[in-house]
């Protein structure tokens, strides 16, 4: 029996971003999409979900996921099978980029939910294609779903974040590190040097899409998410290969 599947979405998001992945894998997997909403820190979120998860699952996380799948990772090592992290980043925040996220939280406050949306997640963050308006507008829906006062926390849990290389150093279980060719938040030179410091890491750069792959590459992402869930838990390193 296959373990679990758990999926963390990206901020303002909800399981639609997974949409084509839950149909394609859900025959095979018992998959539950977990929301990142439940706190202002990070460790706050991963610490609430741990509470509700099975007691050992295959853990993905798409961007603001990947940074809460990261710190699970960090909480209950012995828990996860296997992490894929896809378009995120494992660095903290500077105190610029901290700082960048305020405008995005003025909008909140005011109302202006399409404008805070197209702050965050610039159209030019996706692919360039004809469905790029599509996935905006779903965006669009996702956060409004989401709303205004949760995405105000995720920002806040974002600002707050830790430096998680240390805890990639530690990774030993199958990861798949993944990112779209054209991601204009986070580009594929962060993904690379996160599959770096990942001793069994494998690197998937998907074609056509940017930083959403899930909805705007489906069928590859799939692909690669359907190669990681079947890789053997016993992997040579890349010294011993």
């Amino acid at each position: 029996m296959s373990d679990p599947l758990v999926l963390l979405p990206g901020m303002m998001c909800d399981a639609r971003v997974f949409g084509p992945q839950i149909a394609a894998l859900s025959a095979d997997y018992a998959i539950t999409v977990a929301p990142v909403t439940g706190g202002e820190r990070i460790e706050e979120i991963a610490s609430g979900l741990l509470d509700l998860l099975p007691h050992k699952f295959a853990l993905a996380g798409l961007s603001m996921g990947g940074i809460v799948a990261m710190e699970v990772l960090r909480r209950a090592p012995e828990r996860v099978t296997r992490i894929a992290l896809m378009d995120t980043n494992s660095l903290a925040e500077t105190p610029q980029t901290a700082a960048n996220y305020e405008p995005a939280i003025i909008k909140l406050r005011s109302g202006q939910l399409r404008e805070a949306v197209e702050a965050l997640l610039p159209p030019e963050a996706l692919a360039d294609g004809p469905d790029r308006a599509d996935i905006m507008a779903m965006v669009l829906d996702m956060a409004d779903h989401v709303g205004e006062t949760a995405i105000i926390r995720q920002i806040r849990a974002l600002q707050r974040r830790r430096d998680y290389q240390s805890v990639l150093r530690r990774c030993k279980v199958p990861a798949l590190v993944l990112c779209g060719a054209q991601d204009g938040l986070t580009p594929v030179k962060r993904h690379s040097f996160m599959a770096d410091l990942i001793p069994y890491a494998n690197l998937e750069v998907i074609d056509g899409a940017g930083h959403l792959p899930p909805l705007e590459a489906p069928t590859a992402t799939i692909a690669a998410l359907e190669g990681w869930l079947k890789q053997p838990y016993v992997l040579q390193t890349r010294a011993d290969a």
